[in-house]
């Protein structure tokens, strides 16, 4: 049965985030919000993760997982990132959107598009994500959730609860959360494609 943890969205109490964190770090799986619907999240370094959020969302190999970053710096470890893709993926986070670029050798090759060896990308706008993530001291291993069947990611902690009260092992609960996904721009072959319209305006890329 998951742990659920009812967190302020705005000043996430320490001690809660101190708590998922310990639980991250015991290779534990969580759903948290952020600020385009509920994502599944585990640390880098879990092996069983991976495979626990491809079950959990009935995918293969070939899904591109992302990588949730705390900051431009800790991004530009993770991916190659061009001078026009720098100047346009700075612009625009934190906030809504995913980016497919090809790794660098810190991504163990696990996480990998089997084929393109690319991985996704993201600095979030949500005060729990950042909590998160400047207490873990690494990015997260995520994936937008989305159940099977459902072309929207979930919204509410206590749904989520009630849906995978078996298959997490933490639940965040901070609020009703969009419930559009990010826009995914796919900047893997040099020049930005728009692989998924969803909360931020991929406009702006493509201009």
């Amino acid at each position: 049965m998951a742990r659920y943890l009812d967190v302020h969205p705005v000043n996430p109490q320490p001690r809660l985030i101190r708590q998922v964190v310990e639980a991250l770090g015991e290779d534990q799986l969580i759903a948290y919000p952020t600020d385009s619907g509920y994502a599944l999240g585990s640390r880098v370094g879990n092996r069983s993760g991976r495979d626990r959020i491809l079950a959990i969302r009935g995918l293969d190999e070939r899904h591109h997982f992302t990588l949730v970053c705390k900051d431009f710096s800790q991004l530009g470890q993770l991916v190659h990132v061009n001078n026009s893709a720098f100047r346009a993926i700075r612009a625009a986070t934190p906030g809504p959107y995913t980016f497919i670029l090809p790794a660098t050798p810190e991504v163990p090759r696990r996480l990998l598009h089997p084929k393109k060896r690319t991985v996704g990308v993201r600095i979030p706008e949500h005060a729990v994500v950042r909590a998160l993530l400047d207490e873990l001291g690494e990015p997260l291993l995520s994936s937008t959730l989305i159940l099977p069947g459902d072309s929207e990611p979930q919204t509410l902690g206590w749904n989520v609860k009630e849906e995978l009260d078996h298959q997490v092992d933490i639940v965040i609960e901070a609020g009703e959360t969009p419930a559009e996904p990010t826009t995914v721009i796919d900047w893997s072959e040099g020049d930005p494609v728009v692989a998924r319209e969803g909360a931020g305006d991929p406009a702006r890329f493509l201009s």
